[in-house]
């Protein structure tokens, strides 16, 4: 793994468009990425040949219809206060949004942290909280802390609906999807500070696929892509580094192991990906007490339906343009969003919508 110097954004710029070598399809796989890649319109500036995918990144958009539909179940019949993030109120579950539950009566609050929902946990004693936990690497260790303060206070009235997702077995199941065709990953920012550049190896050896962790400034993107059409064009296959100011070869090890300490490793459901091996963050059984699907939904199943016409599952698997949803900027737009993808400031669909990319 090598972390080289980062040139200037006009002399990135001529790189990138200067490449003349074997077509490339560049996955993103992280929200912010499809956002920043949106928005300053980096595919209108692409050479022939090089174009990006825009991947399973943003964590609503992966996370599936069944599990929208328990935190129905939770504040519709269970009659508990659901602390979430604002996207996620908007996500249709197979009967509604949690915002529509909360316009007819329901206790649905959004907040920034789980520390914001456990703060309301124990303001209200005599009310059960659960926070509906989304995300990857980047959030499930502040869950993670989390619960082991809730824990140590004796807060009971407070659990957490984990649907918390690991990152790698995805871009490892989709760089063996011979649909997607992946010659590269421009990898995420915020969860290489906690995995690390070490985490993405086993893609690069295994799968001989060139990885680049980038940031998000304009430089740092194209620092990124300029790096991985290096390596396309040398015929090799490493991890490098476009973003050393964040990340670290270890990552943060602190939090992996807070991390590891509350969660366990578990086979999870993917939006667009189906059942993903070890791809989940469930509780440990040793904080049981503090999983509201041991606490609410033991015995309960859900159908998961995904809306009628609703294509989010082939732009998640990098198989569809967003545009190429009959929906897309008819009857899906972000005023009156059909999928998630388009929910989402982090979406594809959400994205492409607000900045109009070629």
């Amino acid at each position: 793994m090598t972390t080289p110097q980062i040139d200037p954004a006009p002399r990135l710029l001529e790189r990138v468009q200067a490449y003349r070598g074997p077509p490339t399809a560049v996955m993103e796989v992280c929200g912010t990425h499809t956002v920043a890649i949106a928005r300053l319109g980096l595919r209108s500036l692409l050479p022939p040949g090089v174009r990006f995918l825009s991947g399973p990144g943003c964590p609503v958009c992966v996370t599936p219809v069944d599990v929208f539909d328990a935190a129905l179940f939770l504040v519709r019949e269970c009659g508990v206060v659901l602390a979430t993030y604002g996207d996620a109120v908007r996500v249709p579950g197979s009967d509604g949004t949690l915002a529509e539950a909360r316009a007819r009566g329901a206790d649905v609050r959004v907040v920034y942290s789980a520390l914001d929902a456990l703060a309301v946990a124990r303001s209200e004693p005599d009310r059960e909280v659960v926070f509906l936990a989304l995300g990857f690497e980047t959030t499930s260790p502040t869950v993670a802390a989390t619960l082991l303060a809730a824990r140590e206070a004796r807060v009971d009235n407070f659990s957490v609906l984990s649907a918390h997702k690991a990152l790698l077995p995805a871009m490892d199941a989709l760089v063996q999807d011979p649909d997607v065709g992946i010659d590269g990953f421009l990898c995420p920012g915020h969860a290489s500070m906690v995995l690390g550049t070490r985490g993405y190896r086993p893609l690069a050896d295994e799968h001989d696929i060139p990885c680049v962790v980038a940031g998000f400034e304009p430089a740092e993107v194209l620092a990124g892509l300029a790096l991985l059409l290096d390596q396309r064009l040398a015929g090799e296959a490493r991890v490098e580094n476009a973003y050393p100011r964040a990340v670290a070869p270890d990552g943060n090890p602190a939090a992996r192991a807070v991390l590891e300490r509350v969660f366990q490793r578990v086979d999870s459901r993917w939006r667009g990906l189906g059942l993903l091996p070890a791809s989940g963050y469930d509780l440990r059984p040793a904080f049981a007490s503090l999983d509201a699907r041991r606490r609410f939904l033991e015995g309960v199943s859900f159908d998961g339906r995904e809306p009628p016409g609703c294509r989010c599952a082939d732009v998640l698997r990098g198989v569809l343009e967003p545009d190429g949803c009959a929906l897309f900027g008819k009857q899906c737009t972000p005023e009156n969003p059909v999928g998630a993808c388009m929910v989402s400031s982090e979406g594809a669909c959400g994205a492409r919508h607000r900045y109009r990319e070629a």
